[in-house]
């Protein structure tokens, strides 16, 4: 028997909470937000924030890249890297997402930080970017996806990952081409954010540090400690407690319809606390520790009806937009692009878009 067989999905869960809890306290502490690094470029001209979001990016890239390599994870085991490019889905629902975080105050990450920090918008905003993401994944929205999105797609005939398409494309062997493309990406992205004196500070640099790690602990949790090599009933590799039944790691918006959906039918055994639930709830929970910690925890409501409808249509928009892009800031823009996924290059450069977008027409009005 595979000893990671040995780690029982409750266990798994278990895990999957404390990481998400190490993710809330560091993102909490060090204020890590891509929307709020967009907009700070746009009004300040400060590129602080971005530069956290590289680093976190490039610690996520390489680690992912050695977990690969070393034989202990497959990247070709996640949702991210199959053989065929849903380009317009990614487009569309990236571009979604970066205008729907702009209404509602932040990414589906960030909503469960500043919840976990005494926000009660955000408590709208999960409730209702989860009924939109249900909506998307097995609802109404999902007809329209799957209708007149899903069939707008290129056959790649590899899987998507940079490495493997300059594999098939020039005859490169896997790992080189692995090494090659996460040294000059990450390398990039690394020497990009530490370029400035702006991030050598102990809460920006620490915590781009500790989120782009719980990227890497993420894969290496779902697929290695959590993967079996024969499931005893379909005798097929199986990973446990995860909701696609693929390699996962941190993503905040699918799992916010499965923490609905489980809080609903709780009494339905066939409902279980998975990875992607237990880390939302985590990242509540160490936001909450480091708010608490610091005397900062505040409640914080609407200011009007104006703010909340803003913030409904804003969280329909993110719940919509990330399923159909297969995922979010930290979904894609993290986990994804540690993958070097087509899909998350595209989806990233949508959600960017989209917010950047929406904040200069906020910012004229």
């Amino acid at each position: 028997m595979d000893s990671t067989a040995l780690l029982t999905p409750a266990t798994i869960a278990w895990l999957a909470f404390g990481l998400g809890g190490v993710f809330g306290f560091a993102n909490q502490r060090s204020n890590f937000c891509t929307m709020g690094a967009v907009a700070d470029i746009l009004i300040m001209q400060d590129w602080t924030r971005m530069r956290m979001w590289a680093l976190a990016a490039a610690i996520a890239l390489l680690g992912t890249t050695g977990l690969h390599l070393s034989g202990l994870i497959d990247v070709h085991d996640s949702v991210y890297t199959g053989s065929r490019l849903a380009w317009m889905s990614h487009l569309v629902g990236g571009l979604m997402f970066g205008v729907g975080m702009t209404l509602a105050s932040g990414c589906g990450a960030k909503t469960l930080v500043r919840l976990g920090s005494g926000n009660l918008k955000s408590l709208v905003v999960f409730a209702f970017l989860g009924i939109s993401a249900y909506m998307t994944l097995r609802g109404l929205f999902g007809s329209w996806r799957v209708a007149y999105l899903e069939p707008l797609a290129l056959p790649l005939g590899s899987p998507q990952d940079l490495p493997s398409l300059l594999s098939t494309r020039f005859g490169l062997d896997s790992a080189s081409a692995w090494l090659a493309c996460s040294l000059v990406i990450g390398g990039s992205l690394g020497l990009f954010a530490l370029s400035s004196r702006s991030l050598w500070q102990p809460a920006p640099l620490l915590g781009s540090l500790i989120i782009g790690l719980t990227i890497v602990a993420g894969w290496l949790l779902s697929g290695h400690f959590a993967h079996i090599a024969e499931d005893p009933e379909t005798l097929a590799p199986a990973f446990l407690a995860t909701n696609s039944g693929r390699m996962e790691s941190l993503s905040f918006v699918a799992p916010y319809a499965y923490t609905l959906d489980l809080l609903m039918l709780w009494t339905d055994t066939s409902r279980t606390v998975t990875i992607g639930i237990a880390l939302a709830v985590g990242v509540i929970a160490g936001s909450a520790l480091a708010a608490l910690s610091t005397r900062s925890f505040r409640l914080e409501g609407f200011r009007d009806p104006q703010d909340l409808a803003r913030h409904i249509i804003g969280a329909m928009l993110m719940g919509a937009g990330g399923v159909t892009a297969l995922g979010c800031t930290v979904g894609q823009g993290l986990s994804g692009l540690s993958t070097l996924s087509l899909g998350a290059f595209i989806t990233t450069a949508a959600i960017l878009a989209g917010a950047t977008l929406s904040l200069r027409h906020q910012l004229r009005d």
